[in-house]
């Protein structure tokens, strides 16, 4: 989803990073203008992605600069109308599988977290189809980028010594962080 908002913003030449930017331009934007999808947001599992709604995005943007509409107005309502389709899927699998689990909790965190309308939906959406789960989110200033998270990680197996040659590392997205 970040990484979403930052090539939107980019693509709508609203700055870096791109969630805050998203952020403070839908605040002024339409989010109907645009009907943009909701990526497997039906499917049975809990996984998402959103390169088909970046690509959605991206074609919409060279639609309007070829037409010339790509002006203020146009950019605030794809921005809400981006973040309207983000929302949903990230609400949408968030309830869909703290109910497989039947979760006590349901807490956020990284720099999404940050989103002003993912708090305000996910707050919502938790307490009227899960009312008996706790509900939580951390303060704007401890929703980081999960660069962050990383980093700290890092430092945490570089206190103990625990190296790797990166000769032998193998990118594998699915890899869990452990202590």
């Amino acid at each position: 989803a970040g990484e979403c908002f930052d090539k939107t913003a980019a693509l709508l030449d609203l700055g870096y990073p791109g969630g805050p930017a998203i952020d403070a331009a839908a605040r002024h934007g339409n989010p109907q203008r645009f009907l943009l999808p909701r990526p497997m947001i039906d499917t049975d599992d809990f996984e998402f992605s959103f390169s088909g709604l970046k690509t959605a995005v991206r074609y919409l943007v060279e639609k309007l600069k070829k037409e010339k509409k790509l002006n203020t107005q146009a950019r605030v309502d794809i921005a809400a109308s981006l973040q309207g389709s983000i929302v949903d899927v990230l609400v949408a699998k968030t309830l869909k599988a703290a109910h497989h689990i039947s979760a006590q909790s349901v807490l956020l965190g990284g720099g999404v977290v940050a989103n002003a309308l993912l708090r305000v939906s996910m707050e919502g959406a938790v307490k009227s189809s899960l009312p008996k789960t706790f509900f939580s989110y951390p303060d704007l200033k401890y929703c980081t980028d999960n660069a962050a998270m990383i980093a700290m990680a890092g430092y945490f197996h570089a206190q103990t010594k625990d190296y790797a040659l990166w000769s032998t590392l193998d990118a594998m997205p699915q890899w869990e962080l452990t202590r």
